[in-house]
């Protein structure tokens, strides 16, 4: 594991990443819109961010893809 200090974002980038979570959460099956699906969703979101992703449209196909899968 390699221990690095965390990302940070600035507020327009957090507000667009809650914007790119919302438009992943409408598209997912509405028995999967829970906490939990949606913090894991999130977590990508945010990892994929930091990793350097900023295209909005691919953000959105990565957080479907995490919850097309209900966290347990």
């Amino acid at each position: 594991m390699i221990n690095r200090p965390p990302e940070t974002f600035s507020a327009e980038t957090v507000a667009a990443l809650r914007e790119v979570l919302n438009i992943a959460v409408a598209q997912i099956a509405e028995q999967n819109r829970t906490p939990a699906t949606k913090a894991k969703m999130a977590e990508t979101i945010v990892r994929r961010a930091a990793e350097g992703v900023t295209d909005a449209v691919d953000l959105v196909t990565l957080a479907v893809r995490e919850g097309e899968t209900p966290a347990a």
